[in-house]
């Protein structure tokens, strides 16, 4: 595979960044420090968290091309055991630097950490923000199957006629789904976990999949792609391996490492990746599916 051209940088996002040209992004699409403790990031207090990050968003709004979007990927903050939804945080701070916020979409997985004093945290959701009214949405490009393709106008100037694109549907975001296609309309894309086959030694890897939808809907071939904490490339693997052109800053060297390795693994056509759209697994055909019938009796012990 002949790739676009990328650059893989070592360093700290807010210095880094200064050195780039402005206007030049298409998308900057990240997955930021949630402020959890992980090691790529030094935990702080909320406050101190978004004052630092802001000064990262200000940055990229000036590299952001007129046409372009950021799309902001965060889950949840937990501070003694009370959440704080990092994206509604994170709302106000884009729209200081005069953003539009186009979808908040929903990334849905069935796998995470379980809780026994709140319900278990299963989604992450993106921000989707554009600089100006006249941005790029290859809608065509991301279209999903309809569940009823051959459905007809029942009455009307178009009556007889199909009533849905040729092409699928739009796969929506969560607010669509409340009266109809509740599976479908979620962005349901399995999480990196232990037996994914994306799998590295980063902690929260994304998956390529969620990456490459933002990728195809929002820029075109030839187009510039941007993400601020790299990591181990999954930004840059969605955009090269759909060709557009890729650049991501990443502090830590054993992850540029390992992303580079990933690099070379595409352009060598032996990248593993799961496939944008793939059915999600089926778990209930797993022999692990079955309740033991050790539990029946924990159950029903009074």
């Amino acid at each position: 595979m002949l790739l676009e051209e990328y650059k893989y940088i070592h360093g700290d996002s807010g210095k880094e960044l200064k050195k780039l040209d402005n206007n030049k992004f298409k998308l900057i699409i990240t997955s930021p420090p949630y402020n959890i403790g992980k090691e790529y990031e030094s935990k702080s207090s909320i406050e101190e968290y978004l004052n630092q990050q802001k000064k990262i968003i200000k940055l990229l709004v000036d590299k952001l091309h007129p046409n372009g979007s950021i799309c902001w990927q965060v889950g949840n903050y937990i501070h003694e055991k009370e959440v704080f939804p990092l994206d509604i945080f994170y709302y106000k701070i884009f729209k200081e630097f005069g953003l539009k916020l186009r979808n908040r979409i929903i990334w849905h997985f069935r796998h995470g950490l379980h809780s026994s004093s709140r319900f278990s945290g299963r989604y992450e959701t993106i921000l989707w923000f554009t600089k100006s009214d006249d941005y790029t949405f290859n809608l065509d490009n991301v279209r999903i199957p309809s569940r009823y393709p051959g459905k007809k106008h029942f009455k009307g100037p178009k009556k007889g006629k199909y009533s849905g694109n040729p092409k699928g549907k739009n796969p929506s975001d969560i607010w669509d789904i409340v009266q109809n296609d509740w599976e479908k309309e979620i962005w349901d894309i399995p999480n990196v976990k232990a037996n994914h086959v994306e799998k590295t030694e980063h902690p929260c890897q994304y998956p390529i999949e969620l990456v490459e939808r933002c990728v195809l809907a929002l820029t075109s071939p030839g187009d510039w792609v941007l993400d601020p904490f790299a990591g181990v490339g999954s930004t840059m693997l969605s955009a090269l391996k759909n060709e557009r052109k890729a650049l991501g800053i990443e502090k830590f060297k054993k992850y540029i490492k390992e992303g580079q390795k990933r690099i070379d693994a595409l352009e060598n056509d032996n990248l593993k990746v799961r496939p944008i759209n793939k059915p999600i697994y089926d778990h209930t055909k797993s022999k692990l599916s079955k309740q033991p019938e050790s539990f029946n009796e924990i159950i029903t012990k009074k």
